[in-house]
Formats: C-alpha cells, structure tokens, sequence
C-alpha cells in the first residue's frame, strides 16, 4: 500500500477516536517535557570531562 493510499485510511481512523484524550493537559505536557530536556542538559553538562 503506498503513501497516498493510506493517508484517507488513517485519516478515517483518527476521525473515528474522537481526537485528544481529555485527561492530557497541554501545558502538563510540556512543562513535563521541559523539565526532562533540561534535567537532561544539566547532567550532560556535569558529566562533560573534556573541559
């Protein structure tokens, strides 16, 4: 099945689920997201031995 055929097929599908699930909080998410980026910046930067 190529790219354009399965593009309507899952455009149905998504259709169907009802769109974002209402437990997600957007601004959740993204602090969350956040907060992981940079805890993992900041453990990347402490462990950097090269300096």
């Amino acid at each position: 099945m190529s790219t354009a055929a399965a593009l309507p097929v899952l455009n149905l599908i998504a259709e169907g689920e009802g769109g974002n699930h209402d437990s997600l909080n957007p601004y959740l998410t993204g602090g969350a997201g956040l907060f992981i980026l940079l805890l993992l910046l900041f453990i990347t930067t402490r462990f950097n031995r090269d300096r």
